[in-house]
């Protein structure tokens, strides 16, 4: 049963009915501004691409709240937030809606949010286990702010806070995917070719159908227990990148169904806050393992521990581990000269951060690295808080592997330099 019509109906509907509660009166409004311009130039060379940059743009945001009188009962609010992005790279100007949601309490322990807002949860700094909404990639790796490695969903949100456990329910009408990397701005390994591909790359990615069956579904049940927090996690949807070939030779992918069922712990560990999180991904596309056009279920594990050294001086380690399930299967499928992956991946960071000058200096290295891959991801930046309005920060992205088919060894030829300047008002 499609719903692609009635999902219209109801944004349409939603959309006059905000409008509708929206002041007239721009003093009724909080209102904050920011404008801010960003450039990224490649440090060295690459033979896929035809520029020698991969950020160049210029963006403004105005970010808006109202607490309607006539749902002040309900303790109502609205927000929203608007971009306007320049982009020189593909010479381009876009409206972007980031967030338009109603929020109210029609109960004392239950909080809803409707409309379009980006959501997220779990304990992972940069790694994602129960966390299955949508990222944007390619941002991250280009030098953009860490606000846009988050995707936006149009979303229900209900939740319910008692005694015995809290419990958040997010429910997506329409399938929002990753912004994963296709080639343009970022060169990456293309499977079917067997090489780094860029610019000449002509994917094509089929998104589920919108339909009743296909709405995605997120949980989280969570409680205190003494100074830990405890939670457990159910998500059915999509995987967020195209895990499912439908065929190669005309490079067109699909979005395998997942469920996923995980939990997660964090609380106080040796004089910093450790955490631990797990999540088994259920491919419902390809339970046995037999299906080469499909990712196999998998197990994920991840340990950390966060610490303040003092002196302004903080630091973060993580452990993450990715099991394939029903590996001997994935052998076997494999075609003749297919790049093979590890059953066990095995990836390693490490955050230091330091505050400096009045904490008006912010400086951070973070460091992605894996010993079963053996390749790494640096990211280097700091930024100076020139006045309370204005921002500057600049900053690396090095990619280091031995294999080009390796998480970040495909990106090995995408090293650049940025920096963004930023003045909010």
């Amino acid at each position: 049963m499609k719903v692609a019509a009635g999902n219209g109906i109801l944004i349409f509907a939603l959309s006059v009915f905000l409008i509708s509660l929206w002041p007239a009166d721009a003093a009724a409004l909080t209102l904050s501004y920011f404008a801010e311009g960003a450039a990224g130039v490649r440090t060295n060379d690459d033979t896929t691409r035809k520029d020698g940059y991969n950020l160049l743009e210029g963006r403004f945001q105005v970010k808006g709240s109202h607490s309607p009188e006539a749902l002040e009962d309900w303790r109502a609010e609205l927000t929203g937030k608007a971009e306007l992005l320049a982009d020189g790279y593909d010479e381009s100007l876009k409206f972007i809606l980031r967030e338009a949601t109603l929020s109210f309490t029609p109960a004392d322990i239950v909080d809803v949010k409707a409309g379009r807002q980006v959501l997220t949860w779990g304990t992972g700094d940069y790694l994602f286990i129960n966390d299955l909404f949508p990222k944007d990639y390619v941002s991250f790796l280009t030098g953009r702010d860490d606000e846009y490695l988050k995707v936006p969903s149009d979303a229900l949100r209900v939740s319910v806070f008692a005694d015995a456990a809290s419990l958040d329910i997010a429910v997506m009408p329409v399938m929002e995917p990753n912004r994963s990397v296709t080639g343009t701005r970022l060169s990456f390994y293309d499977g079917t070719r067997g090489a780094i591909t860029g610019d000449e790359a002509n994917r094509y990615f089929q998104k589920p159908a919108e339909t009743i069956e296909n709405i995605e579904l997120a949980m989280r049940a969570y409680k205190t227990f003494g100074s830990f927090e405890g939670a457990l996690y159910y998500f059915r949807g999509f995987y967020k990148e195209p895990r499912g070939i439908v065929d190669a030779a005309t490079e067109r992918f699909f979005y395998p169904r997942l469920s996923v069922y995980g939990f997660s712990l964090r609380g106080p560990v040796l004089g910093g806050i450790g955490n631990f999180e797990a999540g088994y991904y259920d491919s419902a596309e390809d339970r046995s393992g037999l299906d080469p056009m499909a990712e196999n279920s998998s197990i994920k594990y991840l340990a950390g521990y966060t610490r303040d050294l003092g002196n302004d001086l903080s630091i973060g380690a993580q452990y993450l581990v990715e099991q394939m399930l029903d590996y001997g299967s994935y052998r076997s499928s494999l075609g003749a000269g297919e790049a093979v992956r590890d059953e066990l991946r095995h990836l390693a960071t490490l955050r230091v951060m330091k505050l400096m000058r009045d904490q008006t200096v912010e400086a951070i290295f973070f460091a992605f690295y894996s010993p079963s891959d053996n390749d790494a991801y640096l990211r280097p930046s700091v930024g100076y808080k020139i006045t309370d309005n204005m921002k500057v920060t600049a900053g690396a992205n090095i990619f280091i592997g031995t294999e080009d088919h390796t998480e970040f060894g495909q990106f090995e030829r995408n090293d650049n330099i940025y920096a963004r300047v930023r003045y909010s008002f």
